[in-house]
């Protein structure tokens, strides 16, 4: 039987010692429940609270979707339980997220709260609320509070007096009160007041090095900011993305194909068969490719499947970007599923920082105002792209071409002007870093 806890005090104390670093609260409707699934939002932005698994495309049902494993906990009082096979749903079409699978092997959730209520009981008021803390190692925690309970009236009463964060309101742990957007920004304040920083980057083990290279803009921010590069995707800094760019063009993902012949043969002989030589033996792959274009430098285009701007609902969860060669061929794709994961997990929040560079000794200056992005999903990026506002201007070489000693150096840049930024956000706002 579920122990419940009385207050918010006790339930966020509960979370805090099981690793909870972020808690917010989902308002259910008497339709939410074991039967029909739980219903958390309306667009997929909602992927960005939950540290989900690979997201998988299922083209083939009655609704064609998308699901993504949660490593889902019940929690009471006393009581810790898995639920296996908990996942969610992303339905296109409507398009909506759904949680299912939340009981499954469970005996001490709350499932008596959860059943299904017949249609001539339903009195369009409910007062159930569910309240989810995720943790830094990726799982996630679940409680309910049952209608007329104590702890369903405060934070309904916290609803009533907060603006939430689409269907969902946060509840502050003593632990990370740091992390909002005002910390991000007194953060920068502090870079930016110290003027030009020697360009640096941390090592795996998260001590400060110098770094030679003249690409330090981004590294050296990270550094300053206590981050050490990964290469997950999740966001850097106090659940904010940190984009440092150098120019009005900044890159915003660099996923690597997973399809056509690039995805088959890898980008060794992608660049071979499809890049130009430079000296040395060298091949590069580069260009500006905008959806619907042939590109100049390489007579490729980049198309879109499975997405209509102007019918959004028509979304084909099997679709892909697909660079097309001169002669048809699928060059390379990027799988809806595979951007779908990347986007909405790591850029719900996004700040970007200008620099200016120095080059002996080769140092960055962090300038004012910063553009700050609030709140995304992944329609707004597809409608961005096809309006050409994003491009993939990749930066792919290998050197020793065409022999046994090859290196390879990946770079599959999606990039954005930043005059066109405000396409991927709910808000964009510029914020000023000097006093």
């Amino acid at each position: 039987m579920s122990m419940t806890f009385q207050n918010t005090a006790q339930l966020l104390a509960r979370f805090m010692e099981m690793g909870a670093e972020r808690v917010f609260c989902k308002r259910l409707a008497e339709n939410d429940n074991s039967k029909q699934q739980i219903y958390l939002g309306g667009n997929f932005e909602v992927l960005s609270f939950f540290p989900h698994g690979e997201i998988t495309a299922f083209p083939d049902l009655k609704y064609p979707n998308f699901k993504a494993p949660l490593d889902l906990y019940w929690v009471d009082a006393e009581n810790t339980e898995q639920a296996v096979g908990a996942q969610l749903i992303l339905y296109p079409a409507y398009p909506e997220v759904r949680l299912s699978g939340f009981l499954n092997g469970c005996h001490t959730a709350p499932t008596e709260h959860l059943q299904k209520i017949p249609k001539e009981q339903r009195r369009g008021i409910d007062g159930r609320v569910l309240i989810f803390g995720t943790t830094s190692d990726k799982r996630t925690l679940v409680c309910l509070a049952p209608a007329n309970s104590p702890l369903a009236a405060e934070i309904l009463k916290k609803f009533s007096e907060s603006l939430p964060n689409g269907l969902f309101l946060e509840l502050t742990l003593a632990v990370d009160s740091d992390q909002n957007k005002e910390n991000v920004l007194m953060a920068l304040r502090r870079i930016h007041a110290a003027g030009f920083h020697e360009s640096c980057r941390r090592n795996n083990k998260g001590e400060l090095i110098p770094y030679k290279a003249s690409n330090g803009g981004g590294y050296t921010l990270e550094a300053l900011l206590g981050i050490t590069p990964n290469g997950k995707s999740e966001p850097d800094y106090l659940g904010w993305e940190i984009k440092g760019h150098s120019s009005n063009r900044v890159t915003l993902m660099t996923p690597e194909p997973n399809g056509g012949f690039y995805g088959e043969r890898g980008a060794k002989e992608f660049v071979e068969r499809y890049g130009h030589e430079v000296k040395e033996g060298g091949m590069y792959f580069t260009g500006g490719h905008k959806i619907g274009k042939p590109c100049v430098k390489t007579g490729m285009t980049l198309q879109v499947s499975g997405f209509d701007p102007l019918n959004p609902s028509r979304f084909d969860v099997s679709g892909s970007v697909n660079l097309v060669d001169s002669e048809g061929n699928e060059a390379a794709s990027w799988a809806f599923a595979q951007l779908l994961m990347h986007w909405n997990r790591k850029h719900a929040f996004a700040a970007y920082v200008r620099y200016t560079a120095q080059k002996i000794p080769i140092a960055y200056r962090y300038d004012t105002p910063v553009l700050m992005g609030e709140h995304t999903n992944f329609n707004k990026y597809l409608n961005a792209l096809c309006s050409g506002a994003i491009i993939f201007d990749p930066g792919t070489k290998v050197m020793n071409a065409r022999t046994s000693k090859s290196t390879v150096k990946a770079r599959s840049q999606f990039r954005i002007n930043t005059k066109d930024l405000g396409l991927l956000y709910q808000k964009l706002t510029e914020e000023k870093i000097s006093e």
